[in-house]
C-alpha cells in the first residue's frame, strides 16, 4: 500500500458526486489515519465497516483507493482510520468541479410550501453545499428542491439531504444536497463553476 507523505490532501468520495476534503495524518502497518471530514461531526453518522473510496491527486494524474472504515476516534480532533481493501490505482475518471459561493437560494422541502431562504456554499454537477439559518426541519435523508442563481439565471435542482452539521462561525448549518444532473442543467453548472474559478484566479492575481 503506498501512500502520499502525510498531511497530503485526501478525498473521501462517500456520495453520488459529492466528495469531502481531508488530509492524511498517519499510517501504520495495515491501516493509515484521515481527519474527518468537516461535513461530519463527531463519532456519530458513519459507522465501521462502511465501503468508499478515497483519492489524492499528485501532478497531472488520480490516485483511487477503495477502503473500508475501521473506527472513528472517540474524541476531537476527529480522525478516521482506514483499512485498504485494494491496492491504489491510477484512474482518469472525471471529478465534479465544485465552486461558487454566496448566491442566494430558495428552499423547498417536506416541512410545507413555505420557503426556507439560504446562501450557497458552493455546487458541482452532483451536489450542492449552502448555508442555512438554523432548522429543526432539515433532516439528513429528506428530499428538497432548491432555486439558486447561478449567474444569468435561477436554476432548479433536487435531490435528497446528504449531511446537515452547524455551520463552522458557529450560527446557523451547513447542508450538503446531492442530486442527479444530464444536459443541459449539467453543461450550465459546468459553465458556471468554470467562470467562478476564472473570476477567483483574477483575484488572486490583483491582489498578488
Amino acid at each position: 500500500m503506498e501512500l502520499p507523505e502525510i498531511g497530503t490532501p485526501i478525498f473521501l468520495s462517500l456520495g453520488e458526486g459529492v466528495n469531502f476534503r481531508s488530509r492524511l495524518e498517519s499510517v501504520d502497518e495495515n491501516t493509515f489515519s484521515v481527519a474527518a471530514p468537516l461535513e461530519t461531526s463527531g463519532p456519530e453518522g458513519f459507522l465501521p465497516g462502511y465501503e468508499f473510496e478515497v483519492f489524492w491527486v499528485p501532478p497531472r494524474t488520480r490516485v483511487v483507493m477503495p477502503v473500508l472504515l475501521k473506527s472513528v476516534t472517540d474524541s476531537a480532533p476527529y480522525r478516521w482510520n482506514l483499512f485498504s481493501t485494494a491496492e491504489p490505482e491510477i484512474s482518469n475518471r472525471r471529478e465534479y468541479a465544485r465552486g461558487g459561493g454566496g448566491a442566494p437560494l430558495r428552499l423547498f422541502g417536506e416541512w410545507g410550501p413555505q420557503y426556507l431562504q439560504g446562501r450557497m456554499l458552493d455546487i458541482s454537477e452532483g451536489g450542492l453545499r449552502f448555508w442555512v439559518a438554523e432548522n429543526k426541519q432539515i433532516k439528513e435523508g429528506d428530499t428538497m428542491r432548491a432555486l439558486v442563481w447561478l449567474g444569468n439565471g435561477e436554476t432548479e435542482v433536487s435531490g435528497k439531504v446528504y449531511a446537515v452539521r452547524p455551520s463552522e462561525d458557529g450560527a446557523g448549518l451547513d447542508v450538503v444536497l446531492i442530486f442527479k444532473t444530464v444536459d443541459p442543467l449539467a453543461q450550465m453548472i459546468r459553465q458556471y463553476v468554470m467562470a467562478w474559478e476564472i473570476g477567483e484566479r483574477r483575484r488572486a492575481s490583483m491582489e498578488a
